[in-house]
């Protein structure tokens, strides 16, 4: 009896200690309404439009997204730009393509059918601008954290002087909702970083959930229409459940009425 309550206590020494030390680790993340949370969650039109805005004018100096396509932005469930509008964005980046008929590659205005324009060569160039660091590509980051959304809004607004006796090597922050504190990438985002086309107001906050919807829609760009196939799909099943119950009900009466 005494070994078990040594192992008991030792059990609930080690769970606190753990708890602690997860706690050590990061902070709770910052938690925000987003629209496309529930089964019947959309877009915000307006936040990926503006999240497009920040990524094109803060992050894809950096970051690549890959995974997207200049035609994507004109899609239903997206940010919907015109098909104009989205031709235009495209028609602003210069695309490296070819070879031509001499056999030399050329650089051309971007198409709608063209993915987003890489900002690096390759990794070793990507890297030797970055410190050694390699920028991660965008297009489906947000589903590397469990915590997805919040993980990215929380960890853009997490920058801060490191507390007393925690030392910095060069090119290193304090992030609070980094795991382990310590980021290489410096605080993309400051008050008015961006001035945005739709007048809304480019606080950091601002930016942060702007951006991150935007994140979340490239990594899920058919979201509201399988949130819409999810709805009819209960929606089915309830009606045939209220038949089947109506159907059974009629034909147990007849079977009493018999009997």
């Amino acid at each position: 009896m005494k070994d078990f309550f040594k192992l008991f206590s030792l059990i609930i020494f080690l769970s606190i200690g753990s708890f602690h030390l997860k706690a050590a680790e990061k902070a709770e993340y910052l938690k925000t309404d987003w629209n496309f949370k529930g089964i019947f969650g959309k877009f915000d039109r307006g936040a990926l439009q503006r999240g497009y805005q920040v990524y094109t004018e803060v992050c894809a100096s950096c970051h690549s997204m890959k995974y997207v396509s200049y035609r994507n932005l004109s899609e239903e469930g997206g940010p919907e730009f015109s098909e104009a509008q989205a031709k235009a964005i495209a028609a602003s980046f210069e695309v490296t393509d070819g070879p031509n008929a001499d056999g030399e590659m050329f650089t051309r205005p971007g198409k709608l059918s063209d993915k987003f324009v890489m900002p690096y060569q390759n990794v070793k160039a990507a890297q030797a601008a970055n410190g050694g660091a390699y920028p991660p590509d965008m297009s489906v980051l947000i589903k590397a954290r469990g915590d997805g959304a919040d993980y990215i809004y929380s960890l853009l607004q997490g920058y801060e002087d490191p507390p007393s006796g925690v030392s910095l090597d060069d090119g290193v922050y304090y992030n609070k909702y980094m795991y382990g504190n310590k980021i290489r990438m410096a605080s993309p985002l400051s008050e008015g970083i961006v001035e945005y086309a739709d007048g809304t107001e480019a606080t950091i906050e601002q930016s942060s959930k702007d951006i991150t919807s935007f994140i979340m829609w490239t990594a899920e760009p058919h979201l509201e229409s399988r949130h819409q196939i999810v709805f009819k799909a209960i929606v089915y099943l309830i009606i045939l459940t209220i038949l089947v119950y109506l159907s059974m009900k009629k034909i147990w009466s007849r079977i009493e009425t018999e009997v």
